[in-house]
């Protein structure tokens, strides 16, 4: 298969997690007989300081013109702390979501069961986690009207929904419902939101179309604490773009580091893939960032294509190194490897078959997920 990649790695960590990540997928093309061609673009600060926009046209184009994208992080400090900032570097980021409509993120949280014992919560209640969180991207309070008062002291947002958005996701979801373990969770807030409530009225009227799958409501509050209490509950978790957004990084701390979990946003004509975690501005070049949710990022960018076996050796890499330790500092404070390292040990091991590691379905939790 052939392939054109548009890599954006952005800001902070994100050149070095993506670097991995890059290097994974050459591994795979020359290990399964593919041919993937790389092209870098700028995106976020280093794009604003280059050319004054978080999105420049030409990596724009870069992007429609790729079957693929390959996403780093986004946001700097310097953005962060100033609130008067008229340009920010995420704004390129909600603006490449809305043209390339990539409507539906998608984001596994899987417990690795050789770091089990490295997540801030109890062995007996993270044990079997295995959910997936489907998020919309492109409407909601972040695309919705932006208002200040013209003596700075009254601000708001308007928080949008239609019909046809919460209908295209919901498809989506349900459909992953009923390949999995049948089981969707709607979470919102609709004891006082409008908009939580046509999320409401249109997943119903969905729902009788998968009569096998069960369907909860969850309110966003209780949601975030069953998340804590008791995540194995969950299966599907269906929601609008601001919740998915707080819930995608709760389940991060769930498995013990942000740095494990990849995603997809996907659309009709176009998908992108990029890790949950931010740019961590902080460990910007000392080789420390984890590379492994940049590494399953690609993963779910061959399982979208259909390349089930090579996602799956990706996956299977990944959890070798986690089996002999080969991790960053953030698994394991006393005994790590380097960002670079890290990444060449999976992308050399990757078609390594003669490994005595116990693989189950369990163990290869990606899926088929992300194909439309």
């Amino acid at each position: 298969m052939k392939l054109k990649i548009a890599v954006l790695p952005g800001d902070g960590i994100g050149p070095e997690v993506t670097a991995q990540a890059q290097k994974c997928l050459t591994a795979v093309a020359d290990i399964f007989g593919h041919e993937f061609s790389f092209k870098k673009a700028a995106v976020g600060a280093v794009a604003i300081e280059k050319s004054d926009t978080p999105l420049p046209r030409e990596t724009l184009d870069l992007c429609y013109d790729s079957d693929a994208v390959l996403f780093g992080a986004i946001g700097d400090p310097k953005y962060d702390n100033n609130p008067n900032a008229k340009i920010r570097p995420e704004q390129g980021l909600l603006e490449l979501r809305q043209k390339l409509g990539l409507f539906c993120n998608i984001r596994p949280v899987k417990i690795f069961p050789t770091l089990i014992d490295k997540s801030p919560l109890k062995k007996k209640v993270i044990k079997g986690t295995d959910f997936v969180i489907y998020r919309e991207l492109t409407g909601g309070i972040y695309f919705g009207e932006k208002k200040l008062s013209s003596d700075g002291t009254r601000a708001s947002d308007l928080c949008v929904y239609t019909e046809e958005e919460i209908s295209r996701i919901s498809h989506l979801a349900f459909k992953a419902a009923k390949s999995r373990r049948n089981k969707l969770t709607l979470v919102d807030k609709a004891n006082v939101l409008e908009s939580s409530r046509l999320w409401r009225k249109v997943v119903s009227r969905i729902a009788e179309s998968y009569p096998e799958v069960t369907v909860n409501y969850l309110y966003i509050d209780n949601a975030a604490m069953q998340l804590i209490l008791n995540p194995g509950q969950f299966d599907v978790i269906l929601t609008g773009n601001m919740f998915g957004d707080i819930l995608s990084d709760e389940g991060g701390v769930i498995g013990g580091s942000i740095g494990l979990l990849p995603s997809a946003s996907v659309g009709e004509k176009h998908a992108l893939f990029e890790p949950i975690h931010g740019s961590y501005p902080q460990a910007k070049g000392k080789d420390i960032a984890n590379p492994i949710a940049s590494i399953l990022s690609g993963a779910m960018l061959l399982d979208h294509y259909g390349l089930d076996e090579e996602s799956r050796a990706v996956v299977i890499s990944v959890l070798k190194a986690m089996k002999k330790g080969i991790v960053t500092q953030d698994l394991n404070p006393e005994q790590h490897y380097g960002t670079q390292y890290v990444g060449d040990f999976i992308a050399d091991n990757i078609n390594d078959t003669d490994e005595h590691l116990i693989l189950n379905r369990e163990n290869i939790w990606l899926g088929k997920s992300t194909i439309i």
